[in-house]
């Protein structure tokens, strides 16, 4: 990861001051790089090390990077990794046109790389995360939304990069289709798990821990699982009062909706989920050789159900 952030630093390099500003911002401020992290650990563990994993590494990183600007804009954020969000800094305008500097430097470091099947993955990735943006948009104030479609939007708008990174890995390495299939699916279901706790900590989680406002995801109206399952198992009275607020984005009443939240064991049932989806991230881990990189990256999926930021 050292390798990786001399390559971010380098390549984050412009001769427009105000680029270099808010990239170094964004990037500097933390964030957990389980994206890199994931492509360098599944390279390694089928064993490819070097100079094009921290280039791979520091391109997915670029590519999350830009879309975290963009979305800060999208849904009118504030606060981010305990911070102020690039928009709330340095305004919209900036942040957008920043974003979109990201992901074409991201597109200039991987043509580096000179491999078709990695721009056919990262190309294919970068196209259904924006679709995973507007599916998102269109369910915005819908309490109508259904679990699955819920779900389509978590493997579009998050997991794809997850997948991607993980299968890049194995590009890299040079094993069989079967085997990067096999590595795709670790990295869905483990970027399926992080959306999941995300979405339960939003109502379960506490802002200093979170680095993000508690209560983002009711004030944009966003329908995720903890309030999907609330309206599934709750009372009428607390099915209209989740299904009000998810319609008016009504962050006011989030100590009534979490109370709901709470007393219909939605947090349990979003749980439960994650779960599912890291036994089914370990179960696609059994497809890589044993070394300590497999085990540590089945102590990665066993972390992501267990944390608080």
């Amino acid at each position: 990861m050292l390798q990786v952030d001399g390559v971010i630093r380098q390549q984050l390099h412009s001769d427009v001051a105000l680029v270099q500003q808010i990239g170094h911002y964004i990037v500097g401020s933390g964030g957990k790089r389980i994206r890199p992290r994931l492509l360098l650990m599944v390279a390694a563990a089928l064993g490819h090390q070097g100079p094009q994993a921290h280039t791979l590494a520091a391109v997915v990183e670029f590519i999350h990077t830009a879309t975290l600007l963009h979305d800060d804009v999208v849904d009118e954020s504030s606060l981010r990794r305990g911070r102020q969000t690039a928009n709330a800094m340095f305004g919209n305008a900036a942040a957008v046109l920043v974003g979109d500097f990201l992901y074409s430097r991201a597109f200039q470091m991987m043509v580096s790389v000179q491999s078709m099947p990695v721009l056919d993955i990262l190309a294919n990735a970068t196209n259904v995360i924006a679709e995973g943006e507007v599916l998102q948009l269109m369910n915005m104030h819908d309490p109508d939304v259904a679990v699955q479609d819920y779900l389509k939007v978590i493997r579009y708008k998050t997991a794809k990069l997850f997948e991607a990174s993980a299968e890049l890995g194995a590009v890299l390495a040079g094993v069989s289709a079967a085997d990067r299939a096999r590595c795709a699916d670790l990295g869905r279901h483990l970027g399926t798990t992080f959306q999941l706790m995300d979405d339960l900590l939003d109502y379960g989680g506490q802002t200093e821990a979170l680095g993000k406002n508690v209560g983002d995801d009711l004030r944009e109206g966003k329908p995720t699982l903890p309030l999907l399952l609330a309206m599934q198992n709750g009372s009428p009275a607390e099915r209209d009062l989740v299904r009000q607020a998810i319609e008016n984005g009504e962050v006011e009443r989030l100590p009534e909706v979490v109370a709901v939240v709470q007393r219909t064991q939605a947090l349990e049932g979003t749980r439960q989920a994650a779960q599912g989806e890291a036994d089914l991230a370990l179960a696609a881990l059994q497809a890589l050789p044993a070394s300590v990189w497999r085990e540590e990256l089945a102590r990665l999926v066993r972390l992501s159900t267990q944390r608080s930021s």
